[in-house]
């Protein structure tokens, strides 16, 4: 995995590929490029890439309005995973997060995201709650690192 780089998304390519990574693992809340511009300003966002192969993004939500909580969610394209890559990014988001001062940790993923959530408990995440958005029919997963 030496080959393995990230980069923040500063417009450009890389919020793109941002972009793909997101809409590809979530295709049932596409976000626009403007949405993308958006969490760019209040998220920390990565990509990654090995070599330049387009593997993954993850968000950061650092903690606001004067709590110690962060959110940290690592995407990896389906033909990407099991390679440890999704731990490359959750790690760093992770450490990311703890610089900033969170002291909880969350990440949310949709409930027909299996692999996603199979992640999320082997990395000592609980669910916490089970929502649907308004006007939406998927059914999404929070969840707490315990």
């Amino acid at each position: 995995m030496s080959d393995l780089r990230f980069v923040e998304p500063d417009g450009g390519p890389a919020l793109g590929d941002w972009l793909h990574v997101h809409n590809s693992v979530i295709p049932t809340h596409l976000l626009s490029l403007d949405d993308a511009r958006d969490r760019a300003r209040r998220h920390t966002l990565e990509v990654a890439y090995l070599g330049d192969v387009l593997v993954g993004c993850s968000t950061l939500r650092p903690p606001a309005d004067g709590t110690r909580t962060a959110t940290v969610i690592a995407r990896v394209l389906a033909g990407h995973r099991g390679r440890g890559y999704g731990e490359a990014l959750y790690a760093r988001g992770l450490a990311r997060a703890h610089e900033l001062g969170a002291e909880v940790i969350e990440t949310v993923a949709l409930a027909a995201n299996e692999a996603g959530l199979r992640f999320a408990h082997r990395h000592g995440f609980v669910e916490t709650e089970r929502y649907r958005l308004p006007g939406d029919t998927v059914e999404w997963v929070d969840l707490r690192l315990a």
